[in-house]
């Protein structure tokens, strides 16, 4: 009788395995949900955290972020990850300013939710935009997002100093009615930001894959978080913001993502299209 034949599992395979346990044991564990990010993102970024975390295979990974709760925030580090830059897209923010604030000009009081807010690079830009504006008085930000240690950036609201430079061009081309200087100091080789700039916002952790709306928004920002969700999440995460809107408030995405397919389009037109800016609009 011929022996069986052994199958050598490539690593791959091996992970496929892996990454799933390790995304429900976070879930089990800690109450953070990845399970519906999109899973060439997901992979992508634990193999980076297995071999910068100094861990043979995931899971030796899952074992230790399972037994010691001290690691949790380095893995959400790369888990959450967001490259941001203030008034990225200057076209973005310039919409803001030409087709949105005059709208929202014409409303006594206002609610903006910059959704998964990472560093806070967005939210200072639209908090510099609003006081440019005349209407940073009246509006209430909130800024959030599921990394602790991201917020704790945002209300910090340091940044290195060779970062600004960018900054301060994209402020230019987003039409900046002034020097983006006069909102930082710099010391250290860093850019601290006017503390006002943060006497508006509201910092919270809050996930769009477990959590519940945030009502009467004027504005909602998520730009680049949808990208990294399934077509199953990014519903729900647009069902959120749908439901988080009033009749005719604005919501804006990154220049990757679209309603175009999901399930909640009916419930808005687009707005500035080029832009990925919309209105909620019920028929």
């Amino acid at each position: 009788m011929d022996a069986p034949v052994t199958e050598t599992h490539p690593l791959e395979k091996i992970e496929d395995i892996e990454i799933p346990l390790l995304l429900e044991a976070l879930y089990l564990r800690y109450h953070y949900d990845f399970r519906n990010y999109a899973m060439a993102s997901i992979k992508r970024r634990l193999r980076q955290a297995r071999e910068q975390m100094g861990f043979a295979t995931i899971s030796a990974l899952q074992e230790g972020v399972l037994h010691d709760p001290a690691m949790l925030p380095r893995l959400l580090g790369y888990l959450t990850v967001q490259v941001s830059e203030m008034f990225r897209d200057p076209g973005y923010f310039r919409a803001i300013r030409e087709k949105v604030v005059p709208h929202l000009r014409t409303y006594p009081s206002l609610k903006v939710w910059v959704a998964g807010c990472s560093g806070g690079e967005e939210l200072y830009s639209l908090t510099i935009l609003f006081r440019e504006e005349g209407l940073e008085q009246r509006t209430l930000f909130y800024a959030t997002d599921i990394n602790h240690d991201a917020l704790q950036t945002a209300q910090a609201g340091i940044y290195e100093l060779d970062r600004i430079r960018l900054f301060t061009e994209n402020h230019r081309k987003s039409g900046g009615k002034s020097s983006l200087s006069d909102y930082y100091r710099a010391a250290y080789g860093r850019a601290s930001f006017d503390k006002t700039l943060r006497d508006q916002v509201v910092f919270s952790d809050h996930s769009l894959v477990t959590d519940a709306v945030f009502g009467e928004m004027n504005l909602i920002s998520c730009r680049n978080v949808l990208i990294y969700f399934d077509r199953r999440l990014q519903d729900r995460a647009l069902g959120l913001f749908k439901d988080s809107l009033t009749r005719k408030g604005f919501l804006g995405l990154g220049a990757k993502e679209s309603l175009r397919f999901s399930d909640h389009a009916g419930s808005f037109k687009d707005f500035v299209r080029e832009e990925k800016i919309y209105q909620r609009w019920d028929h």
